[in-house]
């Protein structure tokens, strides 16, 4: 007797990963590694179906996430809540399924998120770090914190956001809401060599949307005001200016971590 397929599901994957070795999230016409083409073929391993998966952010390459979230609809059998088990053993281990659920069936990972938080490290002072290397940004000189607070206050709000929008991707409004900007100091020493002293500064964002390198062009700027480059007050003056000129060079790409993505 031929077996009656099961409903379409909408499914809805949170999915940690390193993004060292992917031309990033989106899968590249040339075949390039990718998180979605990896996750669509375990997909497709675990259930014998092909499926097209729709990530909450496009992250780029070199750039992590702990809290990425995607979306697909199958009729594979399946139960919800265990897509973890099923695709554990056909991912490699820089990929993570870290819980799955069904999801309404309007629901789509990027169209439907509410937010989204991003998080970029630096590790600044003399000490190297070859475990924290892939992670983050480095400079040699130490940051003066409490001046980047400063300079990070003017960028939370509504704003036109021209000033930290990178070329190369299609223009739609510059304007987002930065609901939180936060940045504080740890010792990584857990990471260090014994004796060996820096500082792991992280600036976390969340926001309603993010443009084009939003956040690493934000880290840019924020970097120069800790070297004292630039001035805390510097940071308003290029928001309004709304020249991606006068904002500083993108930071780099491994410093930049996909958090959380909300919906409601």
């Amino acid at each position: 007797m031929r077996r009656m397929a099961s409903p379409e599901k909408t499914i809805k994957l949170v999915v940690a990963y390193d993004g060292t070795r992917y031309h990033g999230f989106q899968r590249q016409r040339n075949r390039l590694a990718t998180v979605q083409s990896e996750l669509e073929r375990a997909i497709t391993e675990a259930c014998g179906e092909r499926v097209a998966v729709a990530g909450a952010g496009r992250t780029d390459a070199g750039v992590h996430a702990l809290g990425q979230v995607v979306s697909f609809r199958t009729g594979c059998g399946v139960p919800p809540d265990r897509w973890p088990q099923a695709l554990a053993a056909r991912l490699p281990p820089d990929i993570v399924v870290v819980a799955s659920e069904e999801a309404p069936k309007t629901f789509h990972a990027r169209f439907s998120a509410r937010s989204k938080t991003y998080r970029y490290m630096v590790l600044a002072g003399p000490a190297d770090s070859p475990m924290l290397a892939p992670y983050v940004a480095r400079v040699r000189d130490p940051l003066d914190v409490e001046a980047i607070r400063r300079g990070a206050a003017h960028l939370v709000g509504r704003h036109d956001f021209t000033s930290f929008w990178a070329a190369g991707s299609p223009r739609s409004s510059p304007v987002r809401t930065v609901q939180a900007l936060e940045v504080e100091a740890v010792e990584p020493r857990l990471f260090l060599p014994p004796g060996h002293r820096s500082e792991l500064v992280v600036v976390t964002v969340t926001a309603d949307g993010f443009l084009y390198k939003m956040v690493r062009n934000f880290a840019g700027t924020l970097l120069e005001v800790g070297l004292g480059r630039l001035e805390p007050d510097d940071v308003k003056r290029i928001l309004e200016s709304r020249n991606r000129a006068e904002a500083a060079p993108t930071a780099p790409p491994q410093g930049l971590c996909l958090v959380e993505v909300r919906y409601s």
